[in-house]
């Protein structure tokens, strides 16, 4: 009678809406590495949009990029809670929509997070069956140029990202998965997500997330 529940539940297998957390360090190309699977994978995915209170760069969109608010609508938020998670990320708020990530799973569809190391943190301690994929450089070296080729910062803001950076990159050991983005090799780093995603599909014990 088990082996033919077992048989059963194989061939009836429905698939669990995953929640995806993607993390690493500043300016190992969580970003684009983000773009490039929207591009990619449309449909497939929900994308989460985190709200900031940093200021808007060039070519960034609202709501697309982020969703840019003040501190006093971020405080508002929080006081509401609106948020799966918060943040004070290089002395500017970031933070999760709770309902978005919650109706997003309810349409069945896979829902990934941009995050920083901090944030993933706490969703590790808040959302069971979550799937953690830590993005790197090749090396230190080439993440540091990263961050100064982006000119966002001054030198001293700047030295902080690099300190934090050395740092982050310790806490690999607490993530599921390392995705290695080098330099101009973009389609195997999206194409080594993609394969995690459809790999964790295949599991006989599939996760099941609650928020």
């Amino acid at each position: 009678m088990e082996e033919q529940e077992a048989l059963a539940s194989t061939y009836n297998r429905s698939e669990n809406p995953l929640l995806i957390v993607l993390s690493g360090p500043s300016g190992v190309g969580k970003d684009v590495t983000l773009k490039r699977l929207q591009e990619r994978a449309p449909k497939r995915f929900h994308f989460v949009v985190t709200a900031t209170t940093r200021p808007i760069r060039e070519g960034e969109v609202n709501g697309k990029d982020y969703f840019f608010v003040t501190k006093g609508e971020f405080a508002e938020m929080m006081e509401k809670g609106e948020l799966l998670e918060h943040a004070v990320v290089y002395g500017d708020y970031k933070g999760i929509p709770k309902q978005q990530v919650r109706d997003a799973l309810a349409s069945g569809k896979d829902v990934i997070m941009r995050i920083d190391v901090q944030g993933a943190a706490t969703i590790r301690r808040l959302v069971d069956d979550a799937i953690f994929i830590f993005l790197t450089a090749t090396t230190e070296e080439e993440l540091v140029e990263r961050l100064r080729q982006r000119k966002t910062e001054d030198e001293g803001q700047l030295a902080i990202r690099i300190a934090t950076a050395r740092e982050e990159i310790k806490r690999v050991n607490e993530f599921d998965y390392v995705v290695t983005n080098a330099d101009d090799l973009l389609e195997t780093t999206v194409d080594r997500i993609l394969a995690i995603v459809s790999a964790e599909k295949c599991r006989v014990e599939q996760r099941e997330v609650t928020l």
